[in-house]
């Protein structure tokens, strides 16, 4: 590597000495305009890239040592930066926008929302808390008693932790599906009950899942109307959040379950969006999705049959899988597939009787294509 300044003379180092400065001038071709040379006062500095950023305060991206108060950071405050919660007790944390990691220390009995988060999320030595998050990896050390509501795109991970309990994701503000897309995570891919104990106990359960039709408002509140988060429209109807409610890891009502997999277009979000709506209303249950990009092998190997026209579609794009469960709910799927999607590329399972070997087929291939 070269070096930024050069080595300088001894013999301009000993000229340099015991000399005061001098100003030089050269005669224009009007003797009475004098130009000085060097020292001039009126030369604006040179400015660098860095020196034009931004200053960055450390306060503006943690919370610490709080107590009884509502706080957090409001759409458009942290912008992808990271976040640190510490040593906070009895309190509401609304954090409405998308980061890139945060780490949750020392907190007891707070109630908490953090936006999508392109990282992870990390929770230590916390008591006593209800929250609703949504990040790439979720962790806990040393924690006891959460409720979390997760959206989780990777395995979430319990370690040294007891009391833990899961719930899917329920949530929707205004800039929601834009935090998502910031931050790099898709609401289709949700493992929020695909739990992993790094510590597990023999004949003990340190983790469960919250019963079925817990609701996000009985954990955690929405903020209070005099906080400075009053101008954020919030909804925890299921119907309306931004992540699909699934039924995860829950038993399943009916041995018939459907796979139905949208393949690359313009409005793939909103017509797998709009088939739970279609599905959901006729009484079936959505038990999970996925988002996963295929090669030409994997369609063969998942589809086998009807690989061959599916392989042009997956060059466009990744495909949206969905198994839906119930009696009965094959026919109204292949119904619906005709009926509403008509002039869109989908795959629907053919039959009941071969219905749950595509579901596994399928989504055996996308766990392991995720790494879970």
């Amino acid at each position: 590597m070269g070096c930024f300044f050069s080595k300088k003379s001894k013999r301009k180092s000993s000229e340099k000495e015991d000399r005061t400065p001098t100003t030089t001038t050269v005669e224009t071709t009007t003797t009475s305009n004098a130009v000085p040379l060097g020292n001039n006062t009126d030369e604006a500095p040179k400015q660098y890239s860095w020196d034009k950023r931004e200053k960055v305060d450390p306060k503006d991206y943690m919370l610490t040592g709080l107590k009884d108060v509502t706080v957090g950071r409001l759409p458009g405050k942290l912008n992808g930066q990271q976040f640190v919660i510490q040593e906070c007790e009895n309190c509401n944390i609304y954090v409405f926008d998308h980061s890139a990691t945060i780490t949750i220390d020392d907190c007891v009995n707070c109630r908490i929302v953090l936006g999508p988060v392109k990282g992870s999320v990390f929770f230590r030595d916390c008591k006593d808390i209800k929250c609703v998050v949504a990040c790439q990896q979720f962790r806990t050390r040393d924690c006891k008693k959460m409720e979390v509501f997760l959206c989780c795109a990777t395995q979430p991970i319990i370690e040294s932790s007891t009391g833990m309990k899961f719930g899917c994701f329920q949530y929707f503000y205004p800039e929601l599906a834009f935090h998502f897309k910031d931050a790099g995570l898709s609401i289709f891919n949700n493992n929020w009950s695909n739990i992993h104990d790094f510590t597990p106990v023999s004949g003990e359960n340190n983790w469960s899942l919250l019963p079925e039709n817990s609701a996000v408002l009985d954990f955690v509140p929405v903020p209070d109307p005099e906080s400075e988060f009053k101008s954020v429209r919030i909804s925890t109807d299921p119907g309306r959040s931004i992540v699909p409610l699934t039924k995860g890891g829950r038993r399943k009502d009916s041995e018939e379950s459907c796979l139905f997999v949208f393949f690359a277009g313009e409005y793939t979000t909103a017509n797998a969006r709009k088939l739970i709506d279609e599905v959901t209303s006729k009484g079936f249950m959505l038990i999970q999705t996925k988002d996963v990009s295929m090669r030409p092998e994997d369609v063969k190997r998942v589809f086998q049959s009807n690989a061959e026209d599916l392989v042009e579609w997956i060059s466009r794009g990744p495909v949206v899988a969905l198994e839906l469960n119930g009696d009965g709910v094959v026919e109204a799927c292949k119904n619906i597939a005709n009926e509403v999607f008509s002039g869109t590329k989908v795959y629907v399972s053919d039959n009941k009787n071969t219905s749950s070997q595509d579901v596994d087929s399928f989504f055996n291939f996308a766990d392991m294509q995720m790494g879970l």
